[in-house]
């Protein structure tokens, strides 16, 4: 695809703040496939700058104000903060300054067919479930995901056709930049109330989002969820529901576990059995998951239900995404994203199949503010585990102002479940090499870096 319908620049250089992160990472892959000349910087390596690398895209492991000298444009994040050197340079020089969510909007206006991929919940998954069942089926579309898809080797796929599927994220109201053709819900949660006021905020947004497809586009929604029942209500767009209820037009009947407590269902299509979904993955919501996937592929591209289920049965889950890191001492260490109190209550309700004796979770919350707002959610989000053990709040991109702290979490959970607060990783580690036996498992929670602690337990 030729740059020059791009951001009205000839084939000149653009500089990415935060090239590490997974969307960014994935725009600079798209636009050096398109042929500008891509550099980028970031604080740390990634598995995502691996992929920059193997593509001969080069980048800067620190910010410097030197860095953006000479380029014509420079993308940042949203966690990048107008005091940042780079920033500072850009906006001394003149250089144009441009926001992620802004860049991906200009992508999107390039494809007739844009999926944008919506919810609190669950969207990556969904994407890349999607991504997966148009690969398989040959329909050779442009993919940008959230996260690290084993079958797609990192989170984007270029294509060669007039089709853009894409995650479409909510914070800070950046799926707005986009131009979707078609929209999927998945939910609606009272999450990144940092930027929202409340939940009516959230909505709203979410029916702005909705209300960028016409007639001749189809709205996607998850018809067991109340509120994207009620947005659907208001639309004039045509919409296709999918869920665990009969009412929805997709719907999943006779779940069953296999011994690791992966899942399989009958689908049901307006009534009418449709075939046998089985899936390498465990969890009743990726049973909903799959159901949303479903329902894009087959509404929009026609594809059989064999295709679309044969698809699925080579479908492993998105890095971070309920990841079964390894085993060590017959300890199982399992991580995952989650980090809302719906995220976490799906897992911990996966792990009710999955093979053990004990659960030893593992939650680092991510922002003050989330812990604020969510603290009374939090205190009943860990029903089903054995025991919870809480480290400092990873701050992320907010400071702490001494109003909340992980022991105020660690008291509302143990009003339900058995909890500790742990100071770092440290002690975490020495309590379940202390604590855990052969048989249990262990599940780290959270978008930080508690993940690093998964793979310290494993060494």
């Amino acid at each position: 695809m030729s740059n020059n319908k791009l951001l009205n620049l000839p084939t000149k250089r653009v500089h990415f703040i935060g090239i590490g992160g997974c969307s960014m990472s994935g725009l600079a892959l798209i636009l050096h496939n398109m042929g500008f000349h891509v550099t980028g910087s970031d604080i740390s390596e990634s598995s995502y700058t691996k992929l920059l690398s193997n593509a001969g895209i080069n980048f800067k492991i620190g910010h410097s104000p030197d860095n953006v000298d000479g380029v014509d444009l420079v993308v940042y994040t949203a966690a990048v903060k107008p005091d940042n050197c780079e920033y500072m340079r850009a906006e001394e020089k003149n250089i144009p300054l441009m926001k992620r969510s802004t860049l991906l909007g200009h992508i999107s206006e390039l494809y007739k067919t844009v999926i944008g991929i919506s919810g609190c919940h669950g969207k990556t998954t969904i994407t890349s479930m999607l991504a997966i069942i148009l690969s398989y089926c040959n329909i050779d579309a442009t993919v940008h995901v959230g996260g690290l898809v084993k079958q797609l080797n990192g989170g984007i796929k270029i294509g060669n056709s007039d089709i853009f599927l894409t995650e479409a994220c909510e914070y800070v109201q950046s799926f707005l930049k986009l131009k979707p053709s078609h929209v999927l819900i998945n939910n609606i949660d009272d999450d990144h109330l940092d930027c929202y006021r409340d939940i009516d905020h959230i909505y709203q947004t979410f029916k702005q989002f909705a209300l960028k497809v016409d007639e001749t586009g189809i709205v996607f929604g998850c018809g067991d969820e109340p509120m994207v029942v009620k947005l659907l209500g208001e639309l004039t767009a045509p919409n296709i529901t999918y869920g665990l209820k009969e009412s929805n037009d997709y719907y999943a009947k006779n779940i069953t576990f296999d011994k690791m407590g992966n899942v399989s269902y009958d689908l049901f299509i307006k009534g009418a059995f449709s075939g046998k979904v089985i899936l390498n993955i465990p969890g009743t919501y990726n049973v909903v998951n799959s159901l949303a996937a479903i329902s894009v592929a087959h509404e929009l591209f026609n594809l059989s239900i064999e295709q679309i289920a044969a698809s699925l049965l080579t479908y492993t889950l998105t890095k971070r995404r309920f990841e079964v890191l390894g085993v060590r001492n017959g300890v199982t260490v399992i991580h995952d994203y989650a980090h809302h109190p719906t995220e976490i209550k799906v897992c911990i309700d996966a792990c009710r199949n999955y093979p053990k004796k004990k659960l030893f979770v593992v939650f680092q919350c991510h922002l003050f503010s989330r812990a604020k707002t969510l603290k009374d959610k939090y205190a009943t989000a860990f029903v089903g585990a054995d025991i919870v053990l809480v480290p400092d709040i990873c701050g992320a991109r907010e400071k702490d102002d001494g109003t909340i702290h992980a022991t105020d979490l660690v008291k509302a959970i143990s009003e339900n479940t058995p909890a500790i607060y742990l100071k770092c990783f440290d002690e975490i580690n020495e309590y379940i090499k202390k604590h855990a036996k052969s048989g249990d498992v262990v599940l780290t929670l959270g978008p930080g870096n508690v993940n690093k602690l998964s793979l310290k337990l494993l060494q």
